[in-house]
């Protein structure tokens, strides 16, 4: 288990600083990123592991990425645009 989610993390800090070079002007501090990732991971290793059980070394390194996806992708600010007013107000 310790090298599925030593993986997993793994790759989620490189997911992490691929959404860093894309979405930089709509993410939070780099700290933030990379500590949701990694902790996303940690997380969605441990849950894959108690749901598939200890067989399945693949499908929890997988799960645990798209978990820290996610986790990741709740961070994303939307697009700042200026606010118009309207003829009404």
């Amino acid at each position: 288990m310790i090298v599925e989610t030593l993986s997993a993390v793994v790759l989620s800090v490189a997911l992490s600083w691929a959404a860093l070079r894309s979405l930089a002007d709509r993410l939070p501090a780099r700290r933030t990123v990379f500590g949701a990732g990694a902790l996303g991971a940690a997380f969605g290793a441990s849950l894959m592991h108690s749901v598939l059980g200890p067989g399945h070394p693949a499908a929890v390194v997988v799960g645990a990425v798209l978990i820290a996806a996610v986790t990741v992708s709740l961070l994303i600010r939307p697009r700042s645009r200026r606010l118009s007013r309207s003829a009404a107000a």
